[in-house]
């Protein structure tokens, strides 16, 4: 799980979908610039409204995960679904992604072994930050159970 706004801290707009699909327009922003060379992708892309968008098929690797670990194997991206929802650490996620995530984890959970449900803070900690403090956890859990 990841949390991504472009630029940081804003909400719309099409610059995560380019910068997801290698088409993002760095002129348009100064932060752009700093991320020039950056060359990422994920699964799929929850907006603050439960839109869904699916960048990857599941069945080919996203990079979404970079340098990372989990219960002592190197390079989640190999073995993982990248689900990036619009936000940033500090911010509360919206009650319409919170819907959606849980309808996304269950549909995946029929179709694949999930055994975690993590945050990019947990694969790579010390580097990365997100979701943050802003996601709640036992909310999503709650959602996935009930089937919400």
């Amino acid at each position: 799980m990841h949390g991504i706004s472009l630029p940081p801290g804003q909400f719309g707009g099409d610059a995560i979908e380019r910068l997801f699909t290698n088409g993002l327009d760095t002129g348009a922003h100064p932060y752009f610039t700093s991320i020039t060379e950056l060359r990422v992708s994920a699964h799929f892309l929850v907006r603050r409204d439960g839109a869904l968008i699916q960048f990857v098929p599941c069945s080919e690797r996203a990079w979404h995960a970079g340098q990372s670990a989990w219960r002592g194997r190197q390079r989640c991206n190999d073995f993982s679904v990248g689900i990036e929802l619009e936000g940033c650490d500090d911010i509360p996620y919206a009650g319409a992604q919170y819907a959606m995530l849980a309808r996304l984890v269950r549909a995946l959970a029929r179709r694949y072994p999930i055994e975690d449900v993590v945050g990019h803070s947990d694969v790579a900690p010390g580097r990365k930050t997100d979701p943050g403090p802003g996601f709640d956890w036992a909310r999503l859990q709650r959602l996935t159970r009930r089937g919400a």
